[in-house]
């Protein structure tokens, strides 16, 4: 992928934030393996894969809390801690068995470093996991930072961690956008004031034209296009333009 100098002009230190378990790897396969193995542990049933792709970015305990009452039996607060803990062994163990990038990810993530705006992971994983992930699937060269949930003064929705984001890479919020595929994307880059960018692929309960992002892309190429419009529309009515 190759961008013309003005979209390069652009892009130049701008922050894009970018979520990552739908929006940037298509992680849905290793996340439902393991949180499978950990029921049959149990001695629950499997679920499908389509509930559980629905399950899938607000974290390990959650995915956890809702895959087991999906399963026909709530998680037990006092258990929780110690079934969390085996979740994400089982899942670090399998991180990338099935799990890859969306199409276009290698090279629009290329194309947008090439052109100097400043890459940030920001996801409700653990940040630990998202780097064994990243590393795993050869991205995280792409990044200047990875935050994830237990690296931000809180998970999204809340907006701290997409400014926590956008600071870990030395960014300016007035300059920047968040890439993601669900509502806590939309929800915490709202109330931090920045343009929310979807995609159409991702995993989302909510049909993802109701989320109320400011733009919605059906390819991942799309993103340096959609993000160029994205700001400089915000630049101008920050502008007063």
């Amino acid at each position: 992928m190759s961008l013309s100098h003005a979209q390069e002009l652009v892009l130049r230190d701008s922050t894009i934030a970018f979520d990552l378990d739908g929006t940037l790897v298509d992680t849905a396969p290793d996340l439902v393996g393991a949180l499978n193995t950990i029921l049959a542990e149990e001695g629950l049933p499997a679920l499908p894969f389509d509930d559980v792709r629905k399950m899938v970015g607000r974290g390990a305990k959650a995915l956890l809390e809702r895959g087991f009452a999906a399963a026909g039996a709530p998680l037990d607060a006092d258990r929780a801690p110690r079934l969390v803990e085996r979740f994400i062994a089982i899942y670090l163990g399998r991180i990338a068995h099935e799990s890859a990038p969306f199409e276009g990810v290698v090279e629009t993530l290329a194309a947008l470093k090439a052109a100097g705006a400043r890459l940030v992971v920001c996801t409700n994983k653990l940040t630990h996991l998202s780097v064994a992930l990243l590393d795993a699937v050869d991205l995280t060269r792409f990044f200047d930072a990875v935050v994830g949930a237990d690296d931000a003064p809180a998970p999204k929705p809340d907006p701290r961690h997409v400014l926590a984001a956008i600071a870990a890479v030395g960014g300016d919020p007035a300059r920047a956008v968040m890439v993601g595929d669900s509502i806590n994307d939309v929800l915490s880059a709202k109330a931090a004031k920045v343009p929310a960018l979807l995609v159409s692929f991702g995993y989302t309960e909510a049909p993802v034209e109701t989320l109320g992002g400011d733009l919605l892309i059906d390819r991942f190429s799309e993103v340096p296009e959609a993000a160029i419009s994205l700001l400089t529309s915000c630049g101008a009515e920050k502008s007063g333009l």
